[in-house]
């Protein structure tokens, strides 16, 4: 039986216009791989702490003494859990609160001449670790546009001066993925 690809549309929620990823990854991903997918697709340097939700079961990296417990992640493959029009969620930086949304879009035999994972498409960068979530990149977005706005110099400089909000390359993202995940 050939591999089986998954096609997830990963789609950062509450940003107008929306910020979002399309990535093929082999259904038999741990959660913990596909967490590295949705990282390096977003731009992200993987340094805070991650959950999934499928079907009000949370899932991440266990911790004996949480509570709620969640299933460990390394143990848990994406073909186990989700199918062809699953929803479920992904929370990156608990403290940030980056919420995302995965839709499971389709699932195919994997393409002899592909490499997996890819990111064939997206929209928009995704924010800048440790900006402050939603809130946090609006003000950045604001101070940025405005050179008049009293945060602007301080946030351009935060940013290095190479942000740009609306850019993003899925030939890039796709080479992270290979080299990363």
């Amino acid at each position: 039986m050939p591999r089986r690809i998954f096609q997830l549309k990963v789609s950062l929620t509450g940003f107008h216009p929306p910020i979002w990823r399309r990535v093929l990854v082999p259904g038999g991903y741990t959660l913990d791989r596909l967490h590295r997918v949705v990282q390096h697709a977003m731009g992200w340097r993987d340094c805070r702490l991650h959950s999934f939700e499928i079907d009000g079961v949370p899932y991440g990296e266990p911790d004996p003494d949480a509570e709620p417990a969640v299933r460990d992640e390394l143990d848990t493959r994406l073909d186990a859990v989700a199918g062809l029009g699953s929803r479920f969620g992904y929370v990156y930086d608990f403290g940030d609160w980056w919420e995302h949304e995965l839709v499971v879009e389709d699932v195919l035999a994997a393409d002899p001449g592909e490499r997996y994972p890819s990111c064939p498409a997206g929209e928009r960068a995704g924010p800048p670790e440790g900006v402050g979530g939603p809130a946090g990149q609006a003000l950045l977005l604001a101070a940025l546009t405005d050179p008049h706005h009293r945060e602007h110099a301080a946030m351009r400089d935060w940013v290095g001066g190479r942000y740009d909000p609306e850019a993003f390359d899925p030939d890039r993202a796709t080479v992270l993925l290979r080299r990363f995940c």
